[in-house]
């Protein structure tokens, strides 16, 4: 039983997912008609639950096999393969016995780190150092997408990654692997949108004009005002319109942080009590807190003038102008030139974004942090 509704991590069904009806219908239509997608968004505006709610949909868990492989976190070929074939056997193994054996059986490198527990399924055991040929183990996982006993759909998330990889010509090699397999259909999605715009739109790049785009939006005020209305007064909680409209305008619609926020206050709320803007602050506050020896350990690993960067970007907002003139006196920077090594190094360690020329703190609880300091 669901204690919460207000989820920040997870699927859990559609009562817990607001609105994206649209957006859904447009995927899976995309999808069951043969389409490859670039799904682009800000870091946590819902991408990842809108594949999970698409992949929920009855058309495609009838019709295909339903993969989502998460790789922000990888730096190699060798670690996306590794993530690929345990996100392939997650999946199957809840299948009948001959559809996880074929998988298998096909992916031969990788099968000295697959074992069988006790009840005779099968679990990963393989480290991402056993991938000795990545090659090889591609070219098995493509050729058991190619002929898998159902279509397949793959969504692999935060997609851009791959320009990061040591190794040469990798978006190459997956658009050969990718255009070459008639039996799976992909999702491409990413948060770093300049990054993503370049892969998919430039003609010098594999991947032009390989998949159709979607872009990801904040989902509206008004929906979202009845998702937190309904939920609250589900649970025998009130919350005032103007609270509801106060932490959208915080967040400027960003749904993890207002997820996170209409958690807090779910939680903190009481029958006779609603919940208004003074407790929107003071759930703001707990959340913020909350991360407060992440935060600190964060601007240790920073050089003097990357913090002081850093700050200075918080206190100046989005529409900052950091190696202007102005920026530099106001906030006591060094020199134009010693903020642009700084902003490609915040840039690099993904602490800030770059949104069409306009550098910004993308995590809103350590923007407000910041602000503190």
């Amino acid at each position: 039983m669901i204690k919460n509704p207000f989820l920040t991590y997870g699927y859990n069904g559609p009562d817990f997912f607001c609105d994206r009806i649209e957006e859904t219908k447009r995927l899976t239509s995309l999808l069951v008609n043969g389409n490859h997608v670039a799904l682009m968004s800000p870091r946590r505006m819902g991408k990842t639950g809108l594949l999970r709610h698409c992949f929920a949909q009855q058309e495609l868990q009838d019709d295909y096999y339903l993969f989502i492989v998460d790789i922000y976190a990888t730096k190699s070929l060798s670690e996306l393969i590794y993530e690929l074939g345990r996100a392939i056997l997650s999946v199957l193994k809840s299948k009948e016995r001959k559809v996880w054996e074929r998988f298998i059986r096909i992916a031969g490198s990788l099968r000295t780190g697959i074992t069988l527990d006790a009840l005779g399924q099968p679990s990963w055991n393989l480290e991402i150092g056993d991938i000795q040929t990545p090659k090889v183990s591609l070219d098995e996982i493509f050729q058991y997408l190619s002929t898998a006993d159902k279509p397949c759909i793959v969504a692999i998330d935060e997609f851009q990654t791959i320009m990061d990889y040591p190794e040469q010509n990798v978006e190459a090699l997956l658009r050969t692997y990718i255009q070459n397999c008639n039996n799976a259909w992909f999702v491409f999605s990413g948060s770093k949108r300049h990054m993503m715009g370049e892969m998919f739109s430039s003609p010098a790049r594999p991947f032009y004009q390989s998949a159709s785009t979607m872009s990801l939006k904040p989902i509206p005020l008004e929906s979202y005002s009845s998702f937190i209305t309904y939920h609250f007064e589900k649970g025998g909680r009130q919350i005032e319109p103007e609270a509801i409209r106060y932490i959208y305008d915080k967040f400027e619609g960003t749904t993890w942080y207002i997820q996170k926020i209409c958690n807090e206050l779910y939680a903190m709320a009481s029958p006779d009590s609603p919940c208004g803007i003074k407790e929107v602050d003071i759930a703001i506050n707990y959340a913020v807190e909350e991360k407060d020896d992440t935060y600190q350990d964060l601007l240790t690993r920073l050089s003097a003038k990357q913090k002081a960067l850093l700050i200075a970007l918080a206190r100046s907002g989005k529409n900052a102008q950091p190696t202007s003139g102005d920026f530099v006196k106001k906030y006591h920077l060094s020199s134009a030139s010693a903020v642009q090594r700084s902003l490609s190094s915040l840039q690099e360690k993904d602490i800030i974004t770059n949104d069409n020329g306009k550098y910004y703190i993308y995590d809103y609880f350590l923007y407000y942090w910041l602000t503190r300091k």
